[in-house]
């Protein structure tokens, strides 16, 4: 079994920062892309920002400048860094990674439980 579980959520005032990491355990073979999605209440789910396994990286614009995504593969971990918050990033934040489990040919996307990200005004 693949799992990712998140950590670092909570409730922040606008202007400050937050730090999420997430851990991907079990049988893996290998991990492409790592990132993180978030979910606004009555909004669709959102790429906010991606890394894949050369450290190439993409963000949401409304990110830009503000969030760090990182990577530690030898953790099979990926880090958020969020700075600036502003009360419009609060959302379920969601841990997404492609990853080939051992024994298979394929990747497939998982997906972590997610983390409560609350900025208050």
């Amino acid at each position: 079994q693949v799992q990712l579980v998140e950590s670092g959520g909570g409730l922040v005032q606008a202007g400050g920062s937050l730090r999420l990491s997430c851990v991907a355990s079990g049988s893996i073979f290998s991990i492409n892309h790592m990132g993180w999605y978030r979910q606004a209440p009555g909004k669709q789910r959102e790429l906010v920002a991606r890394i894949i396994s050369g450290g190439s990286t993409n963000y949401a614009d409304s990110v830009k400048g503000r969030f760090t995504i990182s990577r530690d593969n030898a953790k099979n971990t990926v880090y958020l860094q969020m700075n600036s918050l502003i009360p419009e990033d609060t959302a379920v934040y969601y841990c997404n990674a492609q990853m080939i489990r051992s024994g298979e040919n394929y990747a497939r996307n998982w997906w972590g439980q997610g983390t409560q990200v609350t900025v208050s005004s």
